[in-house]
């Protein structure tokens, strides 16, 4: 505990000592300080401020523009936005101008990123900014050239004058000097013009950031307008024409009117009808939407009917009768027949038995039976040729209904007589 006590002692008479030196030359301390903070000041300015670190390892990189675009030596370099070093050098080249810029190599760009002289605002205030598409290389290295095919410079002030001297030539003096004298005669006509102002430059900047599709919008538009200027003619006759229609309708506007009175009876009539009738129509649209399914599928059957390009079945049936007489021709060749294989019953049965439900020829010659069911055209993925997987083939259909005193009894033999005939 002893040594301890002598130690804290030790530094208690040291920081005296100092603190008694510090005040003897406490006007030397002060100097110190000063420059101290000078120093670490004009370091933070230079690194952080200014941007200039000696410590950062940069690479050299030339970028070849067609004109200089306002840029200037000790101007920002960006990517997108971002500062990554600044321009040392701005030289005139054969072809237009050279910048030389000095960027920060850790800060990896590809080779074939986009650069453009930008600006912060309408008053100059130029910087160069890459612009990459994507993250991979090959990368510049200290000595690189872009090419003027990978740069581009904002378009100068006496550009946007000789371009918009054509718009300025269709202003109508007259009409733009009444607007600023009604602007003039009101108290609110300076911040009316302001916000007008204010508006334009807003609208400007808006399409400069959407330039591209703002230029395929112009494009468009001309194509657009170049079409319409061709049909202008045949338009201007659609409209006499149309004009024309309309003139008619309003003619014969009051016998409108007049059906439109009239016919309101017939109308709820015609309503009163169909809400009677509602369980029949029901009926019918569901026998209608049966009919339409059996005629979707036999849609190619019906169409190979009316085929052109075979003739069709009314062409071939109107050239069997010419000359005065009906031309046909016979074959009395005997045919293959299919064989069913189902066990065949009497024609001469008077119990009239329910013929087989899956009666499906299993020859698949398509020399066989050419217009019969099996050849049939059919829709795409309609199996109907063939009888369905597990039926049973000796399956009849359902025998005919009997319905007495309607239906007279078949015995074998004939009926017993005298037969009753209902009336």
């Amino acid at each position: 505990m002893r040594p301890f006590i002598d130690l804290l002692d030790l530094f208690a008479r040291l920081g005296v000592w100092l603190v008694q030196v510090g005040h003897r030359q406490r006007i030397l301390l002060s100097g110190i300080g000063l420059a101290l903070t000078t120093v670490v000041a004009a370091a933070y300015v230079t690194i952080v401020g200014v941007g200039i670190n000696p410590a950062q390892k940069t690479i050299s990189v030339r970028v070849l523009l067609p004109q200089s675009g306002g840029l200037l030596v000790n101007q920002d370099v960006t990517v997108r936005g971002i500062p990554i070093g600044r321009v040392t050098d701005v030289h005139l080249t054969a072809a237009g101008a050279e910048a030389v810029v000095s960027v920060r190599a850790d800060r990896p760009i590809p080779r074939d990123t986009a650069v453009r002289v930008s600006g912060l605002s309408v008053a100059g205030e130029q910087y160069l900014d890459f612009r990459p598409e994507h993250e991979n290389g090959p990368y510049l290295t200290d000595g690189s050239l872009i090419g003027q095919e990978q740069t581009g410079v904002p378009v100068s002030l006496p550009q946007i004058i000789d371009d918009s001297r054509g718009a300025l030539g269709q202003v109508d003096a007259e009409k733009l000097t009444a607007v600023f004298n009604e602007l003039r005669v009101g108290p609110q006509g300076g911040k009316k013009l302001s916000a007008l102002l204010d508006g334009t430059v807003l609208l400007a900047s808006t399409l400069d950031g959407v330039l591209p599709e703002t230029v395929s919008m112009l494009r468009n538009t001309r194509i657009t307008f170049t079409t319409f200027g061709d049909v202008a003619p045949g338009l201007r006759g659609t409209s006499k024409d149309l004009q024309q229609i309309l003139d008619g309708v309003n003619t014969m506007d009051g016998g409108f009117r007049t059906l439109v009175d009239l016919g309101s009876t017939e109308l709820g009539q015609i309503d009163g009808f169909i809400g009677d009738n509602r369980e029949n129509v029901y009926a019918l649209l569901g026998n209608l939407t049966t009919l339409s399914q059996i005629f979707y599928l036999r849609v190619p059957a019906l169409q190979d009917l009316w085929r052109p390009d075979h003739g069709s079945l009314v062409d071939r049936l109107a050239g069997t009768a010419h000359d005065g007489g009906v031309w046909v021709i016979a074959d009395i060749y005997p045919r293959h027949r299919c064989d069913y294989g189902l066990p065949r019953k009497s024609p001469s049965a008077v119990n009239f038995p329910a013929p087989y439900r899956n009666t499906y020829c299993p020859d698949d010659d398509p020399s066989l039976l050419v217009r019969g069911s099996r050849n049939a055209p059919r829709p795409p993925g309609d199996d109907t040729a063939g009888p369905v997987p597990g039926s049973d083939p000796l399956a009849t259909l359902d025998p005919p209904p009997v319905y007495p005193p309607y239906t007279l009894p078949t015995p074998d033999g004939g009926p017993a007589l005298p037969a009753w005939i209902p009336n």
